[in-house]
């Protein structure tokens, strides 16, 4: 599954190599990528592949949190770009750091970088069991753009181990917004073991609604779900396999 997505950032890039401009990625911080960034990176290291001139725009990082935290997204993320050759001057990544009252600036401005890149050609997301995909939470209009958000407390203690004990842990995130990530040219969502089973089922069967952030990928016109067996162990309609 891991060289299947990854195969395919590695077409886009190319497509976007032959037509003369840079590959904007938007990529995910959690645990389910991991495989294809592990594989993105031999592939950067072996080169076979060249993302020295990538924009990467990220998808959330906790609030409030300092960059240099081990903790952070920013963290784990600027590592990632580093392994992939992308230039800290292409890195992209909400703050979670700047005061309160300067968020909502923050978040237009990170709205308008993506604007100004073209648009995201290749967005990585990965679906917690609340159903978010960035942090958009059970609630999210299809609609909605960068902010900051509430955490669901399925989210945070999924997390928690990260940030020793619950307590510690931050109730807030920025994220990119449903309407910001259904714009990007193509979606792959992953979703791995039997605990996601239950919240695969429904992003897939179920109508698009808030109550299923995730579903709203329904609506995309090149969404992929990759699944493994345990993921896709409580889906009731038959699926079938088709390209963008």
């Amino acid at each position: 599954m891991a060289l299947a997505v990854a195969d395919r950032v590695c077409a886009v890039a190319e497509e976007r190599r032959s037509e003369g401009r840079p590959l904007v990625l938007g990529l995910a911080a959690g645990a389910s990528p991991q495989e294809v960034y592990r594989d993105l990176v031999l592939r950067v290291q072996s080169g076979q592949l060249d993302f020295s001139q990538c924009l990467l725009f990220c998808l959330d990082e906790y609030y409030p949190v300092h960059p240099q935290d081990p903790r952070s997204y920013t963290k784990r993320m600027s590592s990632l770009a580093a392994e992939l050759g992308i230039s800290k001057g292409n890195f992209r990544i909400p703050r979670g750091d700047i005061p309160r009252e300067q968020i909502e600036l923050h978040c237009e401005k990170y709205e308008q970088e993506i604007r100004s890149a073209g648009g995201i050609d290749f967005e990585l997301l990965g679906v917690g069991r609340s159903g978010h995909i960035g942090f958009n939470e059970p609630g999210a209009l299809a609609k909605s753009r960068t902010r900051l958000v509430q955490l669901d407390e399925r989210t945070r203690k999924d997390a928690v181990s990260s940030f020793g004990g619950l307590n510690g842990f931050a109730r807030e995130a920025i994220t990119m917004g449903i309407g910001t990530i259904l714009e990007a040219k193509e979606i792959a969502l992953i979703a791995l073991g039997a605990h996601k089973a239950a919240i695969v089922r429904r992003l897939i069967e179920e109508p698009p609604s808030p109550a299923v952030p995730a579903s709203f990928l329904q609506t995309h016109d090149c969404a992929t779900v990759y699944l493994d067996e345990d993921a896709a162990s409580e889906i009731v309609t038959e699926l079938s396999v088709s390209e963008c």
